[in-house]
């Protein structure tokens, strides 16, 4: 009979010999079980889940009200095609309608995060007549081909796929730590906006550009977030060019930062927004959403799906967003964040290891860096594996990885919190 470690070490062989390398898994974890913010390896080995499945398990794998929405749907109807319609579709769109910025009424419902980026410039290109298309770098939007020439997050993506999407421009994303125009905050105003109006100056008219598509918080690209005068500044740019601003809030969304969306920390209403991750609690489902005005005139068939809007994943919303209303879970996010932002800023105060500490609610990256404050990866890399030898997950971001992200889900307590980052703690020392 095989042990447990040799049963784990058996699926992962067989993995490997059978799925493309393409696909990067963060973790060797064959997982038995999953529950709350805990995850069971098939070697007995209990693990704090801080990646939250990268930040979708936003409410905590397998949450009863979750799996019991999907059990009663699945006995009642799986699939649709757009052949006919169901409630648990037009109930989430209810919700979303509720909880997204206003302005935000209508919605279109694909599979993933990507699927709803390519849906959101298709969206911008049909609705202005307009081409251009306004991204910033190092921004992560996907890896589909439209999307793929938004995100640049890593030169690494983009590798062997050229030519891509056309009239696609790329502005400095607000990177206060590692300021793209060599400034420090304290004498800076934003002078990276300068950059964006080079472009429409020097590269491309702005009664051309369609959209301006940015993450309010910088996801894969380092978990950044930018100054609310620049995020101020960019809006009253797109008002004032006619320039549709799409807020992507595929992984800041969902209640990540303590609030429903990123962007309402900044006191912005986007004209389209892109939702995935943490809406359907690891269901596959993601939505465009954006005024009535603009989705009316999206023509019947100038976009479509076959699995979009799964009657399952749809149920699975309706629940995952139920929940985090009844149980006061966006208070729990913002409360629990405040508290580890302050932890991890005085331990960064000791720590020659730690550059920079940033994030809202529990959206959080912590900045490893050398003496000369040079990209540290390689003491990350130790870090993460320590904690991991201890029960922790945790994994990286940045264009050089030098960047832990501390995602776990919303339901985290502090106490669960101080004992993370107990670990962290010891692991870095």
């Amino acid at each position: 009979m095989k042990t447990k470690t040799a049963v784990k070490n058996d699926v992962v062989k067989r993995a490997k010999r059978l799925f493309t390398p393409a696909l990067v898994f963060h973790t060797d974890i064959v997982v038995k079980k999953a529950s709350g913010i805990y995850v069971e390896g098939m070697d007995g080995k209990m693990y704090m889940d801080f990646s939250s499945g990268l930040a979708t398990a936003n409410i905590g794998h397998c949450p009863p009200e979750v799996v019991a929405a999907a059990k009663n749907q699945t006995e009642e109807l799986i699939h649709s095609g757009c052949i006919f319609r169901y409630s648990s579709e037009v109930e989430l769109a209810e919700r979303l309608k509720r909880i997204t910025p206003e302005g935000v009424e209508m919605f279109f419902f694909s599979n993933s995060g990507a699927e709803a980026v390519e849906g959101a410039i298709k969206l911008a290109r049909y609705e202005t007549g307009r081409q251009g298309i306004i991204a910033f770098t190092p921004s992560f939007h996907g890896r589909t081909m439209g999307a793929l020439a938004l995100t640049s997050s890593t030169a690494r993506y983009r590798k062997n796929y050229h030519p891509l999407l056309p009239s696609v421009y790329h502005s400095p994303y607000p990177y206060c730590y590692r300021c793209p125009m060599g400034k420090n905050r304290a004498s800076c105003s934003t002078d990276c906006f300068d950059s964006l109006r080079r472009i429409l100056k020097y590269q491309i008219d702005p009664t051309e550009v369609a959209c301006a598509i940015i993450e309010p918080v910088l996801g894969e690209g380092g978990y950044v977030v930018p100054p609310a005068d620049y995020m101020e500044k960019l809006r009253e740019l797109c008002t004032r060019e006619g320039i549709l601003l799409i807020a992507d809030e595929v992984q800041s969304g969902m209640g990540r930062t303590g609030k429903w969306f990123a962007c309402e920390h900044f006191g912005i209403t986007p004209d389209i927004i892109t939702l995935a991750k943490g809406i359907a609690s690891g269901f596959p489902l993601s939505a465009v959403g954006s005024s009535e005005r603009i989705m009316s005139r999206w023509s019947p068939g100038a976009h479509g799906t076959t699995f979009g809007g799964n009657p399952v994943s749809c149920a699975a919303a309706c629940a995952t967003i139920d929940k985090i209303e009844k149980e006061g879970i966006l208070k729990n996010a913002a409360t629990v964040g405040e508290y580890a932002l302050r932890r991890l800023k005085a331990l960064q105060e000791k720590s020659g290891s730690i550059g920079d500490v940033r994030g809202l609610g529990l959206m959080i990256g912590i900045e490893f860096v050398k003496n000369d404050c040079s990209p540290d990866r390689e003491t990350l890399k130790k870090v993460t594996k320590r904690c991991l030898r201890n029960g922790l997950i945790l994994i990286e971001c940045g264009i050089d990885k030098n960047i832990a992200r501390l995602m776990p889900p919303l339901i985290t307590k502090k106490q669960e919190m101080e004992r993370a980052l107990d670990i962290f703690e010891e692991a870095l020392g």
